[in-house]
């Protein structure tokens, strides 16, 4: 796929072209949908819904709207997944009550006893710890732990029994962004599916138009935009979503990670200004890199021209939204990098000392002690999580040189 040719994709625009639910009422906005459980107007149709013949998807009055149970389907949650599925190109999506929750449906699903995964040597604690100590223990899947920016070493770390090639496409904490065509390219190569979580970039980055087969989500962060929910989704072909949703095998309907519509309903409503939220936080990630560069610190953020993949990212991003709304910090020593924070919280009203990412206000966090903490230190040191690396998720609230002023004032004296 060109360059040219992935410009043309516009999540915003895609999303702004699907058709609007409107209320049951005539409400410009979609119903909450609460109910469990749904009805039939033939006794017939049961049946036929168990047997998955029926469901509810669009199309001729006898196969589309119908609605089995709440931990199946539930009309208000699938209205969200088509959302999100038309924000990432996708032909389908569903969503899930945690981001682990659609992370470990789709590893569950995709795996069998006995297969393997290829990883990025970065990632997200919690997906770390599901690939590295639950599934070889539960399940017998094995997982290799690679660099996601060593293409040769990600395509010999394949064996015959490789299902998945994981990666995030901006990494957790050290922000490696995956040159996500190529590793597409070895994973089919090898029959492989590649399955990007998108938490960090969302419009930023459109995974599916540069080959993925599927994106993740954490909806909790960016897409939220308000660290008041926890939920996830996933965004694949309609394949994919119908057999995790299947009665007999399906690990969305059996492990019951199940969305509650109004939580659906609250998510739907934030999508319209993600756009402009990912744009802010773009534009301010990148005016405090620049200048805490500027004045000697250690500063990784893929919009500087300083980032080892900062060209990939300006090829593969989606024109508009900026380079993301994480940067990190590396002071070198836990000690400096809690004395910034709480020099940062306590005496200047910066933002939050704590984990996530996504809110409207600033959160900060020593990666190494929190988020990344189920890596070994060894684990930590080969992915180049150091005892000070700070991860910053800026916040779009007050004015930027508001923010910068108590940002100078804390980085008073504590040049590297």
């Amino acid at each position: 796929m060109t360059t040219t040719s992935r410009n043309r994709f516009d999540p915003h625009e895609s999303l702004a072209k699907l058709r609007h639910e409107f209320g049951e009422h005539g409400g410009v906005n979609m119903s909450i949908e609460a109910s469990t459980t749904f009805t039939v107007l033939e006794a017939g149709s049961l049946p036929r819904l168990f047997r998955g013949e029926i469901g509810p998807e669009s199309g001729s009055p006898d196969v589309g709207g119908c609605y089995l149970y709440g931990r199946h389907f539930n009309p208000t949650v699938y209205v969200l997944g088509r959302e999100l599925a038309a924000l990432e190109g996708t032909a389908a999506g569903y969503c899930t009550a945690s981001g682990m929750g659609a992370v470990s449906a789709v590893l569950m699903q995709c795996c069998e006893p006995s297969d393997h995964v290829v990883a990025s040597d970065a990632l997200y604690g919690g997906t770390y710890a599901l690939l590295h100590d639950f599934l070889p223990k539960k399940a017998n899947v094995a997982t290799s732990f690679v660099d996601v920016a060593d293409l040769a070493a990600i395509e010999a770390a394949f064996t015959p029994r490789t299902k998945l090639l994981y990666v995030e496409s901006i990494s957790n904490p050290t922000l490696v962004v995956a040159d996500i065509p190529k590793l597409a390219d070895i994973a089919h190569r090898h029959g492989a599916k590649l399955v990007v979580d998108n938490t960090f970039s969302p419009l930023v980055l459109s995974p599916a138009q540069l080959g993925a087969d599927v994106v993740i989500h954490s909806l909790t962060k960016f897409i939220n935009g308000a660290s008041d929910i926890i939920a996830g989704a996933i965004c694949a072909d309609h394949n994919l979503i119908a057999q995790m949703m299947d009665l007999h095998t399906g690990a969305l309907m059996l492990l019951g990670p199940t969305m509650d519509p109004r939580v659906a309903f609250e998510i739907s409503l934030r999508l319209p200004h993600l756009a402009v939220r990912m744009a802010e936080h773009g534009r301010r990630a990148l005016a405090f890199s620049e200048r805490l560069a500027a004045r000697g610190f250690k500063v990784t953020y893929p919009g500087l021209p300083s980032h080892p993949q900062h060209d990939l990212l300006r090829e593969l991003a989606n024109p508009g939204y900026g380079y993301g709304g994480i940067f990190s910090l590396d002071m070198e020593t836990a000690d400096r990098a809690n004395l910034l924070l709480e020099r940062l919280q306590n005496e200047r009203g910066f933002g939050y000392i704590a984990v996530s990412l996504g809110y409207f206000d600033t959160l900060m966090s020593v990666s190494a002690s929190s988020t990344s903490s189920e890596l070994s230190p060894e684990d930590m040191d080969r992915a180049g999580i150091s005892p000070g690396l700070v991860r910053f998720s800026i916040g779009i609230s007050g004015s930027l040189e508001q923010r910068w002023s108590q940002m100078e004032s804390a980085i008073d004296g504590m040049t590297n």
